[in-house]
């Protein structure tokens, strides 16, 4: 059974890198305090490290 991430945008994208812009973006998160699910692997915690300031994660 593979795990799943939760990730939720707390803090505003004003101000920060286009490439974090894009990273929040990518992560399907749109909103402040919207929350998204997606499996745990490679990819999304490379994602989630570069915009860690940016967002809480939980794992399920």
């Amino acid at each position: 059974m593979t795990s799943k991430l939760e990730i939720t945008l707390t803090k505003s994208v004003i101000g920060s890198k286009p490439a974090q812009r894009k990273t929040v973006q990518a992560l399907g998160l749109r909103k402040l305090n919207q929350t998204v699910e997606h499996e745990d692997n490679v990819a999304i915690r490379g994602m989630v490290n570069t915009v860690s300031h940016l967002v809480t994660v939980t794992e399920q």
